[in-house]
């Protein structure tokens, strides 16, 4: 799916991403994974918000990313009635350019099967993170239950035309072929969901 089509396709989407943000959709797992964030903080694929019931307002300054007007939009009113200050930027983050080791934290959630090569994504939050600083990753990826794993599989081809999502990327594997130091990660769903806290390198 080209790129044009895929944010056509978000914007349409981004009622749907508004009432589960609001809703606090998997809200345990954001939770879990976003409490310790602070400081300077870059979130990429914000969505329609999310993450951001999930940040301490008085502990952070958000810098988020997304390609979709209408879903900046949404995210855009939804901090504001939460009480967060964030500067909002429209941008696909494949072609994103960012002073680098600038980011004492970068959160990404549910964006790693999107992209095209999202090991270069993983290279660019290195580049962008201080040395040291700290990555926090909520994705979905190949199950660990076989029959489940080839059910995605399956079911792939249909998923990447429709959305654009890849259902069987092997996350983990992913995360740690690329420059980040893994420091914990845990696995839910069939091994499908994976929260990942890494460090820049």
């Amino acid at each position: 799916m080209n790129k044009g089509a895929l944010i056509r396709k978000f914007n349409k989407q981004a009622a749907m991403y508004e009432r589960n943000s609001r809703q606090r959709y998997i809200g345990r797992w954001r939770q879990r994974l976003l409490q310790d964030v602070s400081g300077q903080v870059l979130e990429i694929a914000v969505g329609a918000g999310a993450n951001l019931p999930f940040y301490r307002r008085d502990k952070v300054e958000l810098t988020a990313v997304d390609f979709s007007p209408e879903m900046l939009s949404r995210a855009r009113q939804f901090a504001v009635e939460l009480g967060i200050q964030a500067t909002f930027l429209e941008h696909d983050i494949e072609t994103l350019e960012l002073p680098e080791r600038s980011f004492d934290c970068v959160v990404s959630t549910l964006s790693l099967c999107g992209y095209e090569d999202p090991l270069e994504v993983l290279r660019r939050m290195n580049r962008w993170a201080k040395p040291g600083g700290r990555i926090y990753l909520l994705e979905h990826g190949i199950s660990a239950n076989r029959l489940v794993g080839f059910a995605q599989h399956l079911a792939n081809p249909a998923a990447r035309r429709i959305s654009g999502c890849h259902l069987n990327r092997d996350i983990l594997r992913i995360v740690k072929d690329s420059p980040l130091k893994v420091l914990r990660s845990e696995r839910y769903w069939n091994g499908i969901v994976h929260l990942i806290w890494a460090q820049a390198t």
